[in-house]
């Protein structure tokens, strides 16, 4: 399958728009978002990303644990997740409450992609 992928002008455009004020702004100085999203497209080419709940579960899983920002990781992460899924045809809307928790502990790294992207499944079907 093919996927619409999301590049980084875009993911910096989506943590620009979920910072608040007073937050830092801007690029964490040793990170690179490109390299971050490179694990996203590592798994699409070696065919580890079989839905559209396993690309958004592998962003979110990227930005959150990339720390690419200096601040707001968790909810760009969140964001970037919804916009990939929904450019590559999901219809359903997580709220940030219900789903803000697994980005957390998958940044956190308490909760695997693969997990998030089971839960994500079981939500869309439920």
């Amino acid at each position: 399958m093919s996927w619409v992928l999301i590049p980084a002008d875009l993911v910096i455009l989506i943590h620009d728009t979920v910072l608040n004020p007073g937050e830092l702004q801007g690029l964490a100085r040793d990170k690179s978002i490109e390299g971050a999203l490179g694990r996203v497209e590592n798994r699409v080419n070696y065919g580890m990303i079989g839905d559209v709940f396993d690309l958004g579960a592998a962003y979110a899983e990227a930005v959150s644990q990339g720390h690419c920002f200096n601040d707001a990781n968790k909810r760009t992460a969140y964001e970037v997740m919804v916009v990939a899924m929904q450019a590559n045809g999901a219809r359903m809307t997580f709220a940030a409450d219900i789903v803000g928790p697994r980005v957390i502990e998958l940044a956190q790294g308490r909760l695997a992609a693969d997990d998030l992207a089971e839960w994500l499944r079981r939500a869309a079907e439920g």
